[in-house]
């Protein structure tokens, strides 16, 4: 941030909360005629959009579920805000208190386009880690982002730096969507894949539905190993001051890294939680990590035998033979516990098989992401530029 002093022309110094407030509009959801609640797995982590949602009714809701928002609107998870959940919705609806429902003050001086954009900025989220409180689920009070102090220029400035900020937004939300389109065009594809692509001779039924006849069916338990006692967890305060030489995994990504490992070797990550199930219709937190590494605790771990390799059960957990299971892992709030992942049933060709189809899907999955992911990547680090030098507010 700029220094007193060095400002361009007309930018002013502020402190958040002279501009924006935290909207208490508290409702009844029996009585409200909402349709529609957002909770905070509905939210993505540097993703303004809402793309997925509950319907009030159709669960339990809390007694926290109470504060109406509108579109337009800015929502705030203030929970684990390391996650960076920001996001507008388009409809009316409710959220929990532990979203905080924020607007501009006043439009003259704060555009309401700009509010969210100021709000994925890495000081803003430096700031809001920093204040947060507790260990196992921290969190921060409206009250901790109030005295939050950053630049803001012109309301006609703004409105240019919106517009720009919008435009590269937009791109690197299409190239997410294609990059999106083309996993579903490759995960239905799968099964097809591996049915025609080689030369697996005759069908048979089974609970998987139609496979090859040389291949075998088998609960998950009876063929991996499930190495869950590896896991690490690490609360977000020991976690900020990590630095090591090998990386720390969640079921969303890479955290951090620690000097310390606990596992050497190819091991397939998997999430507890079905949040991005719900958006993407695959089990999408699953990774395939090589090398040395910890993992946090919300991540199954999965290492492969010589019955089942960690390849194969990669790729075919992304299958949609699994997509109807998924659906009913847990009551309410999708969830996937060992219990139930060990019993999952998996179909098993023969070891040779496994190797070449694996080599066929991963060379189809290189392809795609060289181009895609890479582009995705590219947009996501333009947007995080572009935001963190128009908001700077210096003199040059």
């Amino acid at each position: 941030m700029a220094e007193s002093g060095t400002l361009k022309s007309g930018w002013q110094q502020l402190k958040f909360g002279d501009v924006v407030r935290q909207v208490k509009d508290k409702v009844d959801p029996d009585t409200a005629r909402l349709g529609r609640y957002i909770a905070g797995e509905h939210m993505d982590t540097d993703d303004l959009r809402i793309r997925r949602w509950g319907e009030i009714g159709a669960n339990y809701l809390g007694p926290a579920f109470q504060m109406r928002f509108k579109p337009g609107q800015v929502l705030y998870g203030s929970r684990r805000t390391y996650l960076r959940k920001v996001a507008i919705p388009h409809f009316e609806g409710i959220c929990a208190n532990t979203t905080f429902v924020l607007e501009s003050k006043d439009p003259k001086i704060l555009l309401p386009e700009l509010l969210p954009f100021i709000m994925q900025t890495d000081r803003f989220n430096e700031h809001s880690v920093k204040q947060s409180k507790g260990s196992v689920n921290p969190y921060v009070n409206f009250s901790d982002l109030a005295w939050f102090e950053f630049v803001l220029p012109p309301l006609e400035d703004q409105k240019e730096l919106v517009i720009l900020l919008k435009a590269a937004k937009e791109l690197h939300e299409c190239f997410q969507d294609a990059h999106q389109a083309a996993w579903q065009v490759r995960l239905a594809a799968y099964i097809e894949i591996t049915r025609k692509g080689f030369n697996v001779g005759e069908m048979k039924q089974s609970p998987l539905g139609e496979i090859p006849q040389t291949w075998l069916i088998a609960p998950l338990a009876k063929v991996v190993r499930i190495q869950n006692h590896f896991r690490k967890p690490i609360n977000s305060e020991e976690r900020a001051k990590i630095q090591g030489q090998h990386p720390y995994f969640g079921p969303t990504g890479k955290l951090d890294s620690l000097n310390e490992y606990r596992l050497d070797g190819t091991y397939a990550l998997i999430g507890e939680d079905g949040d991005h199930f719900l958006k993407y219709s695959v089990w999408s937190m699953t990774q395939l990590i090589q090398g040395k590494f910890n993992v946090n605790n919300h991540a199954h771990v999965i290492q492969g035998t010589e019955a089942c390799s960690t390849e194969w059960f990669f790729y075919y957990f992304r299958h949609r033979h699994i997509h109807q299971w998924l659906t009913k892992q847990g009551s309410g709030r999708l969830k996937l516990r060992k219990a139930n992942l060990e019993q999952m049933l998996i179909a098993l060709p023969p070891p040779t098989e496994q190797k070449e189809l694996v080599e066929y899907l991963s060379e189809i999955t290189r392809q795609t992401d060289e181009v895609l992911a890479g582009r995705v990547s590219q947009a996501n680090q333009q947007l995080q530029n572009l935001r963190e030098t128009l908001l700077e507010g210096s003199c040059v």
